[in-house]
């Protein structure tokens, strides 16, 4: 059934393909680049900035393009799937005279291709040819021509042999169809998606404003009702699933307020485990069912007395180390519970006794350190901290803090003045918003 194919395919073309073109050498990258210069001339993106869905659509395709040169280039390679092109050739020079495709009032026309070619040449020869544009230049790139002129090497026929879905599971060949379903949804791009889904957002938006709305008040009211400082969740679930959990706890405060009452002035976050975190705020599991909820609530004077020892000891591990002030920073440290914080703060302070840094007093006041226990080497953040791995050696900790210490400063000097400039700019668009609103009031 398919022992016919490659003869046939082989005939046709001896009989399109022009003599040079039959014993001529492969290109290589370079010289099939130099070759395609009028092709990209007249497709370049740049070219169409006044027209940004053309402009779009060539762009996209001269990446596909990309992706198929190189990968002819790739040594071992057997054959590439049919990649299916769509450009927009601007009018020039050499392609004015060919009315093929008329050209638009824009002074550009459409043209789709399919390449499935086999080598560099034969490639840039179809890609010419599809788009009207002249060969002649190809001439100096043969080392076999022959003293008569170069003539224009008609483009194959395109009649691609359409196979049934059958024959693509039955053999397990790739169907080249689906392929560029595929690579077109791949290179979706950012507007476009936007564009696409934007009645959606908009509707979906609109529908959830109710729930929303019972978000903020479910919210507000346990707030007050169990004076907490904030509800946070550390996952972006859904506004259901967060109303959901509101609900589950609105009906414990029912049930047992007077044990939730301990969680007064803390702030309560929705999480994957219940317990207290490292910053004190108090952490719900949302798998675990209202018995474990109360266990934690009652269980809350002690997590604060084992707080009140963190901190402690974060003092002593300061005085250790020249005044340096040991910070936990939850948005660049690992959510740790307060009994991981503290074991981890221990395991550094014992070291640090048994190794005594000389360190003078109150030297590295106004310097900053977070703790970490999957790092090897301390290092210096761009904001300005120490990141101090609780395992580090102190001799070479010594030697890296004292080192780095004036960059240290510099970075959080930095750090501050970014954040001045920009509470000041804030400032200036809040009075400037309120400016606006109060001439528009009095207009």
């Amino acid at each position: 059934m398919f022992c016919h194919l490659r003869p046939v395919r082989r005939l046709c073309l001896e009989k399109i393909s022009p003599h040079w073109f039959l014993y001529s050498r492969s290109l290589s990258g370079a010289e099939a680049v130099n070759a395609l210069r009028p092709f990209y001339f007249a497709v370049h993106p740049d070219f169409f900035g006044q027209h940004p869905r053309e402009r779009e659509v060539n762009e996209n395709s001269l990446k596909r393009l990309s992706v198929y040169l190189e990968n002819l280039q790739k040594p071992g390679f057997k054959s590439l799937k049919p990649t299916q092109l769509t450009f927009y050739v601007r009018e020039t020079d050499q392609n004015s005279s060919d009315g093929q495709e008329p050209f638009s009032t824009s002074g550009f026309r459409a043209v789709e291709f399919t390449l499935h070619t086999r080598d560099l040449l034969s490639t840039v020869l179809d890609i010419l040819n599809s788009c009207s544009l002249s060969t002649e230049h190809l001439q100096s790139l043969n080392t076999h021509v022959h003293s008569q002129p170069l003539r224009q090497a008609r483009r194959p026929p395109d009649r691609p042999i359409k196979w049934d879905k059958s024959y693509y599971s039955f053999t397990g060949f790739r169907d080249p169809d689906e392929d560029l379903e595929q690579v077109s949804r791949v290179e979706t791009t950012l507007i476009s998606w936007l564009d696409h889904n934007e009645k959606s957002a908009v509707k979906k938006l609109k529908n959830s404003l109710p729930l929303r709305r019972e978000l903020d008040r479910l919210k507000d009211e346990l707030s007050h009702q169990l004076q907490l400082s904030d509800i946070r969740w550390q996952r972006s679930w859904g506004i259901a699933h967060r109303c959901s959990q509101l609900h589950s706890l609105g009906r414990l405060a029912q049930q047992n307020l007077e044990a939730l009452k301990t969680a007064k002035g803390c702030t309560l976050i929705f999480t994957d485990r219940s317990g207290m975190s490292a910053m004190g705020h108090v952490m719900l599991g949302t798998m675990d069912v209202h018995h474990h909820w109360t266990k934690l609530f009652e269980r809350l004077p002690s997590y604060f007395d084992l707080q009140r020892k963190l901190m402690l000891l974060e003092d002593q591990i300061s005085y250790l180390l020249g005044g340096i002030q040991v910070v936990y920073i939850e948005e660049l440290q690992p959510v740790l519970t307060v009994e991981e914080y503290y074991s981890l703060l221990d395991v550094f302070y014992n070291r640090l006794l048994k190794n005594r840094i000389p360190f003078h007093p109150r030297s590295l006041r106004g310097l900053q350190m977070i703790l970490n226990s999957d790092r090897y080497a301390p290092s210096l953040h761009e904001l300005g901290h120490f990141n101090i791995p609780a395992l580090c050696d102190p001799a070479s900790l010594q030697w890296f803090i004292l080192t780095k210490a004036q960059q240290a400063r510099e970075n959080m000097k930095r750090k501050e003045e970014d954040l001045m400039r920009l509470f000041c700019k804030y400032n200036n668009l809040n009075h400037f918003t309120t400016v606006c609103l109060n001439l528009r009031r009095a207009s």
